[in-house]
């Protein structure tokens, strides 16, 4: 389970990442793919107990 906690996480960070960069960039059409993205990745998360800010400190 370890591993694939692992990949969530790191799904969670670059959906984040991508996010921000979307925003960042004024890109309106991507900033919507990128808070699907998040949200389906943060589903997923919260399905197997996963906390999806576990180790980064953001909250």
């Amino acid at each position: 389970m370890a591993g694939f906690a692992e990949t969530v996480l790191e799904r969670v960070r670059m959906a984040r990442a991508r996010l921000a960069a979307a925003r960042e960039a004024g890109d309106a059409y991507e900033e919507a793919a990128a808070a699907d993205e998040l949200d389906d990745v943060l589903r997923i998360a919260r399905e197997h107990g996963i906390d999806p800010d576990a180790g980064t400190g953001a909250r």
